[in-house]
């Protein structure tokens, strides 16, 4: 009779109440112009993932136009794309409502956004302190993409140079979604 009720208890648990959560989403971050955090293991598990730290004010900023792109081509398959934007490059405004404006209204970003977050070095945020581990490398400039699988792992990382479009991040998000 316990065999049973363990079970019939067992069956009123959600799904994945005993999966862990992979280290690289144990974070939240602020949302960017809210009051909002973000938990990382709640909004992602289960998804692949692009990470990409942003800038408004450089030079690789059109990249959000194919940021929204990939992420609309492939939400639908379980990808899931975080900017976070970040200052060390000192490329991002001091004022969240102009870094907003520049990501939501100038180019229609959908995708989930953070507040200004330190990306390298002793500061960074323990997110890319992770990505940076499993990647082996931290970001070298703005617009840097690390594709996270569905469990979590680090699959690719790529440059600033490399445009969301570019047929060798694609093979890695569509290699993040099949695992």
């Amino acid at each position: 009779m316990r065999t049973s009720l363990l079970i019939g208890l067992t069956l009123l648990l959600p799904v994945g109440a005993f999966a862990q959560c992979p280290a690289v989403l144990q974070h939240e971050l602020p949302a960017l112009r809210s009051k909002q955090t973000l938990d990382l293991c709640q909004a992602y598990s289960g998804k692949a993932l692009v990470v990409v730290n942003t800038a408004s004010h450089c030079g690789f900023t059109g990249q959000f136009e194919g940021l929204e792109a990939l992420y609309q081509r492939y939400k639908d398959r379980g990808l899931a794309v975080l900017g976070v934007p970040s200052d060390d490059f000192f490329q991002e405004s001091d004022d969240a409502a102009e870094t907003a404006k520049v990501c939501f209204v100038n180019y229609g970003v959908t995708f989930d956004m953070a507040a200004t977050q330190p990306v390298r070095g002793d500061d960074a945020t323990p997110l890319f302190r992770e990505l940076a581990r499993q990647a082996g490398s931290a970001p070298l400039w703005n617009f840097y993409k690390y594709v996270v699988d569905r469990q979590g792992r680090v699959v690719a990382s790529f440059s600033s140079k490399v445009r969301p479009d570019d047929p060798e991040l694609i093979a890695a998000v569509e290699k993040a979604l099949a695992e």
